[in-house]
């Protein structure tokens, strides 16, 4: 690994799960218009996450990522953005009253237009092409002339980082995210609905825990708190060139930063010690997330946090483990004895999507809910048996009602996918799945705070 890193070092180094531009002059041409652009997010809300990290690092809060598996630029629109937005505030009220410490919110949001493919191309009735690999390459129709990669399709991804960032703002600082209001939406959500009784009552204990807090003079009137949130955007950084245009310098400090998104994170398919993806990630100081899959060994993760995090600050590095339910023990432990042998600062997050995913009977792919539920709780469970903390868990989700994944208490079947199967790449966690999910995060953390208090 070479001392000497610049936005650009990253060209000199292996690249994977990238397209190669045919028109290179046009690339450069987009990559130069970006780099005029102002950056989508600030150094200053960079750090300000990175101190919140820490605070989930060291057990005194807790993460919540997640959002949609790849942004579309056919169903963007202020609307999902909203939906989305509701149901991560509500999903984060509920963790928050389990695990009793604030929990930190980032969106798979504004950013996450790239999607890794397993393989460089696909076949529909005996036609071979390039395979799609998110809004920002190339399109999702199956033609010869939209899978060509496409650079001018930056610009469009940045101008629609722009406009969700703005009205995330605004949602976020402008009243809306009111807690009243957002508890109001969670109750509605469980009052009367079958298998929802214990939820419903865990929803009545946070309303009285409201109003005690208004009896006690704590209102939204009265503190900011409680009327504004601060939620953050993420995205994988795969496409290097849209990444390096929007890098900056911070002026406070001189370090660099992504100006793409307050949290980037590196996949598991591209985590090359010695590859492009590490390289450019690993001079910028947005807080870095690394995905985990089965693959990895002990010594590559320790020399990946050695590049990635050599000063071990706290809140710079979280490690997001996805190794699908039923094989969490064979990974998971080796793992944490492994950082934590060698004294590494990280935050440990659950992905249980990607190692969960199967195709269904008829022919969709889809993730069974009590596979995703079961890793979750593997996830803890581990950590419990590790003494070590379970920091957050990253989903990919949506807002809308779709029907992508199977299961739930509203019980999505194998023959319902194909209603509202609306997902650009892979399937998502619809919104009562989400909330659903979130109640029994909560019943996880609530128990764990039980079992230390009884411990201490």
């Amino acid at each position: 690994m070479s001392v000497e890193w610049t936005k650009s070092s990253w060209r000199s180094r292996p690249r994977v799960q990238m397209p190669e531009y045919p028109d290179q002059e046009a690339l450069g041409a987009v990559e130069a218009r970006l780099a005029s652009y102002p950056p989508l997010v600030f150094a200053g809300e960079t750090r300000k996450l990175k101190a919140a990290l820490a605070e989930v690092a060291e057990g005194r809060a807790f993460l919540l990522q997640g959002g949609d598996c790849a942004e579309s630029f056919a169903e963007f629109g202020a609307d999902n953005i909203r939906d989305t937005f509701k149901v991560m505030l509500q999903m984060a009220v509920v963790l928050t009253f389990g695990a009793k410490c604030p929990v930190v919110k980032i969106g798979r949001m504004a950013g996450q237009f790239a999607k890794p493919r397993s393989s460089p191309t696909e076949v529909v009735d005996g036609v071979e092409l390039p395979s799609y690999r998110g809004d920002i390459i190339n399109d999702f129709s199956f033609t010869a002339e939209g899978r060509i990669p496409d650079p001018n399709r930056m610009l469009q991804a940045y101008l629609q980082a722009a406009a969700t960032l703005n009205l995330l703002r605004a949602f976020s600082q402008g009243g809306y995210a009111d807690i009243t209001r957002i508890h109001s939406w969670t109750l509605d959500f469980t009052r009367g609905a079958a298998g929802y009784e214990k939820y419903h009552q865990l929803a009545n204990r946070i309303s009285e825990s409201l109003e005690f807090m208004a009896a006690a003079g704590v209102s939204p009137e009265s503190s900011d708190t409680l009327h504004r949130v601060d939620f953050y955007t993420s995205h994988e950084a795969l496409l290097l060139e849209y990444e390096e245009a929007l890098a900056r310098v911070d002026s406070t400090t001189g370090v660099p930063v992504a100006g793409s998104g307050h949290m980037i994170w590196i996949g598991d398919r591209t985590r090359q010690p010695d590859g492009a993806h590490v390289e450019f990630c690993r001079g910028v100081q947005n807080p870095i997330g690394l995905k985990c899959g089965p693959s990895i060994t002990e010594s590559e993760l320790l020399q990946l946090i050695d590049i990635l995090n050599p000063k071990n600050e706290a809140g710079r590095l979280t490690l997001i483990a996805r190794f699908g339910a039923g094989k969490v023990g064979e990974h998971l432990p080796r793992l944490i004895r492994a950082v934590e042998r060698e004294g590494r600062r990280v935050v440990w997050s659950c992905d249980p999507m990607h190692g969960n995913t199967i195709k269904s009977g008829s022919g969709y792919k889809t993730r069974p809910f009590d596979r995703v539920l079961r890793e979750v709780r593997e996830f803890f469970a581990i950590h419990a048996a590790e003494g070590t903390i379970p920091g957050g868990v990253h989903f990919e989700m949506t807002g809308k009602d779709v029907t992508e994944c199977t299961g739930g208490l509203r019980a999505v079947t194998d023959e319902d996918l194909s209603d509202r199967y609306h997902t650009a790449c892979d399937p998502r966690l619809n919104a009562a799945q989400s909330l659903e999910l979130a109640f029994l995060v909560a019943e996880e953390l609530d128990q764990r705070l039980q079992a230390q208090r009884a411990a201490g």
